[in-house]
């Protein structure tokens, strides 16, 4: 017999947790961090339509657990939700939309 249970609460939409990382979008900051950990992803909004993700940061002590990888993917997710064209000025974020050409190519401006 099938129990029914009540799901866990949904988090906001702009909070992503995974590999027990929370990144939170900060749009007034054009910032994507993680909570309580020296990481961020930042960004302009160039012109209409267009956002450029321009720098990305990691603690030298995160390195190198996915925490970079995190932050493009959730970056890159709501600017596919917000129908924006993407850049990479930033050499991090272009290396992962290149690493997943297939994936992000239809979000790229130019």
């Amino acid at each position: 017999m099938w129990a029914i249970t009540e799901q866990a609460p949904v988090p906001q939409p702009l909070t992503v947790y995974s590999m027990n990382i929370s990144i939170t979008h900060e749009p007034a900051e054009q910032t994507f961090t993680v909570v309580g950990q020296d990481a961020e992803l930042t960004y302009a909004r160039p012109e209409s339509g267009v956002v450029d993700f321009q720098h990305t940061y990691v603690d030298e002590s995160l390195r190198g657990q996915g925490i970079g990888d995190q932050l493009a993917k959730q970056a890159l997710e709501w600017a596919r939700h917000e129908q924006l064209r993407v850049r990479t000025s930033c050499r991090f974020m272009a290396a992962y939309v290149s690493r997943h050409k297939a994936q992000y190519e239809d979000l790229l401006d130019g």
